[in-house]
């Protein structure tokens, strides 16, 4: 079909084009691509250079370059393998082609004096240096075909598609994008785009895909060419204005505004037995005035490990059940519920509140009895787990939504639960809990719709954890360490980190652990807590622990959101290099809730990459969170500091949230603009980008 027949038109389908029947459609789709724009936005993830020819004396290994000369002499050597050597010289040099596929007429056609042109990778050989199955073409010199003009790209595939389909595929949409430049419309203000030094759309895709030889392959290789700073400022902005249209959206609904004089939450401030710091009060107030209006409240409070978010929630809590609505508190493991709910009834009993906890655990009359009391109003605060959001659970008067972890809960238990409160049109407040410390680069695109609170300093008292990193040739040291905190009264932690990606062998290698402690340890109460155990089972062994029951603990990562224990003020961390930075954070947070003075010990096994050294070393120099967020943001990306639930920011295609923090307050700027001046360009950016819609945010 002649494409320039095709009408012009963003929504285009993939199969216009030549070459794609139904097959080839279906393996398209699975890549998420359905349209020529979709063609046009699968950028290359690298490119070879094609475009000159290199002195056979000049290559190196591991380089990729074409090659020209004159053929040796071939022979098939019959080694463990058999191979067709071809032997070629160009004057600065030699090179062996290896051919362990070939049919006799291929060798025949290795006439010695002939004329090759070559593309592969220049590996070390036995003999030198070899291209092993290169592409070639054997002609006379002046008969060869001209060398590319562009550098070649590679696109990302799957089964079935190759590299020459995604060639001709790219040529076809970029052909017909400049007859009709309606198929990739460019929603970003020219003006502004010039004024950053910023290329048009049309120009950045052209040279992506077909960049010229004089483009720098260097910065096309680590991103930081204007043409893909375009894109992954377009990307960004797309993912910060899905999240600002959530916003408006959700703040269409009401709420039920909430201004009690605040009595409840004074009698609460005046029993503490300790006084706020200067952070958390800035917080209370920030909430204080959401709370007051009748939009819904929808923010987050980051806080360290250890900075006092619990009683900012009660203070929270307490301005709603004055006012006389209902709060859900909502924790992901049924211990953590338990010990928020102890803790509120310590606090807030005494001023009349009214409790109850909801988890999988309850069963029988006292779960039916329960959930009557949170339906009639009988209940003021209802702390659980995901059980609070179970379709037999009504609320009578459900006013505020209060998520504890919020990164271990999926958008859809976040939404269930918000929808528990819409009553008479009106929807709850929700207030979003961390303790993992975000960037405020990554706040910024990841948490967009919400209002962002920190809490930046630690209550008084509270000793920082030292941290000692030491090689596990030490192990005795670290285990007689153990015997005496232990015999001295103080409990301690032994982390087993995950070693592969398999629960089964992370249990295998905590169970061993302890086997081998209690052996080294007869005297100590030792025991063990891993994944593979039912939650029932993981529950009994923490709140023995909890109990002071144990005096080690084995455990493998499922302890890195757990309960206070203020007697555990030692840990260990096995293999410590294999862990990311706010997850040993989250771990060595386990410590150091009680007066005295606790110890992290880093265990490491030798021949520690660069990476590894720095992530030790960043965790012996700081106990900040927040440095420590910001430089796992730079070493990992996003994934490991927003839980994998927040899927949407791992799904971004050119950005990358590490190298382009400096493209995030442009993002910011630009969606200022379109909101102002270009509204009409909001929603298709964001179909360009999240054709799936919003995948993440929506809590």
């Amino acid at each position: 079909m002649d494409t320039a027949t095709l009408s012009a038109d963003t929504s285009l389908p993939v199969s216009q084009l030549r070459g794609v029947g139904p097959k080839i459609e279906q393996k398209l789709a699975r890549l998420g691509i359905h349209t020529v724009q979709d063609v046009l936005f699968h950028l290359p993830y690298r490119y070879q250079d094609r475009t000159r020819i290199h002195p056979m004396g000049s290559l190196r290994p591991g380089q990729e370059a074409v090659i020209q000369g004159e053929i040796l002499l071939a022979q098939v050597h019959r080694g463990r393998r058999r191979s067709l050597l071809v032997r070629i010289a160009d004057g600065s040099g030699q090179l062996t082609l290896r051919l362990f596929h070939f049919s006799r007429q291929q060798q025949q056609g290795f006439v010695r004096g002939k004329t090759i042109r070559c593309f592969g990778e220049v590996r070390s050989g036995p003999g030198g240096l070899e291209m092993t199955h290169p592409r070639y073409h054997i002609a006379p010199a002046e008969q060869m075909p001209p060398l590319d003009d562009h550098l070649t790209p590679l696109y990302p595939s799957t089964d079935g598609l190759q590299q020459a389909l995604w060639l001709r595929l790219s040529e076809q949409a970029l052909a017909l994008l400049a007859r009709r430049p309606e198929l990739a419309p460019d929603w970003l203000p020219t003006p502004w785009l010039a004024e950053h030094n910023l290329p048009p759309l049309h120009q950045a895709l052209k040279l992506l895909h077909r960049p010229g030889p004089e483009q720098n392959p260097l910065s096309l290789l680590d991103g930081s060419h204007p043409a893909q700073q375009r894109l992954a400022l377009e990307e960004l902005l797309a993912h910060r204005l899905s999240l600002r249209r959530f916003r408006q959206q959700a703040r269409r609904q009401p709420a039920w505004p909430v201004a009690p004089p605040g009595a409840l939450a004074d009698r609460l401030r005046q029993q503490l037995p300790f006084e706020l710091t200067t952070a958390q009060q800035r917080v209370i107030e920030e909430i204080r005035r959401d709370l007051a209006r009748d939009i819904p409240m929808l923010r987050l409070v980051q806080g360290d490990v250890g900075s006092g978010k619990t009683v900012v929630a009660a203070l929270a809590a307490l301005h709603v059940v004055e006012a006389g609505g209902q709060v859900a508190l909502m924790t992901p493991t049924e211990l953590l519920a338990e010990q928020h709910h102890t803790t509120l009834q310590r606090w807030l009993q005494p001023l009349g509140v009214r409790l109850g906890v909801l988890t999988g655990r309850l069963k029988g009359s006292p779960r039916r009895q329960a959930l009557a009391a949170l339906a009639e109003g009988e209940l003021d605060i209802a702390v659980g787990t995901h059980a609070l959001f179970q379709q037999q659970v009504a609320f009578a008067r459900l006013t505020l939504v209060i998520i504890d972890e919020q990164h271990r809960f999926g958008v859809h238990q976040r939404l269930a639960l918000r929808q528990k409160g819409a009553h008479r049109g009106r929807l709850p407040h929700q207030l979003v809990m961390t303790a993992t410390p975000i960037p405020r680069t990554l706040a910024m695109t990841a948490y967009a719709d919400l209002d962002v609170s920190v809490i930046d300093r630690l209550p008084a008292g509270r000793q920082p954890v030292t941290t000692v990193v030491l090689p596990e040739r030490r192990r005795d040291e670290v285990v007689e360490r153990v015997r005496q905190a232990a015999l001295a009264g103080r409990q301690v932690y032994w982390v087993c980190p995950l070693i592969e990606e398999s629960e089964l062998l992370d249990a295998q290698a905590a169970e061993n652990t302890a086997v081998a402690l209690a052996q080294a340890l007869p005297e100590l109460r030792v025991d063990l807590v891993h994944g593979r155990m039912k939650s029932a089972e993981k529950e009994a062994v923490m709140a023995r622990f909890l109990a002071g029951e144990i005096d080690l603990l084995v455990a493998t990562t499922v302890i890195e959101v757990g309960v206070d224990v203020p007697r555990a003020s030692l840990m260990i961390i096995e293999n410590a290099e294999r862990l990311g930075l706010s997850q040993l954070h989250q771990l060595r947070g386990r410590v150091g809730r009680g007066r005295e003075q606790s110890t992290c010990v880093l265990l490491y096994r030798a021949g520690l990459s660069t990476t590894s050294r720095q992530r030790l070393a960043i965790m012996r120099e700081t106990n900040d969170g927040f440095k420590i967020a910001q430089r796992d943001l730079e070493l990992r990306g996003p994934g490991e500091l927003l839980g994998t639930r927040q899927t949407g920011l791992l799904n971004l295609k050119v950005a990358d949230l590490g190298r382009d923090q400096h493209l995030l307050s442009l993002a910011e700027e630009l969606a200022e603009l379109l909101f102002a001046r270009y509204p009409d360009n909001i929603a298709p950016l964001i179909r360009r980008w999240l054709p799936q819609g919003l995948r993440y945010g929506e809590v």
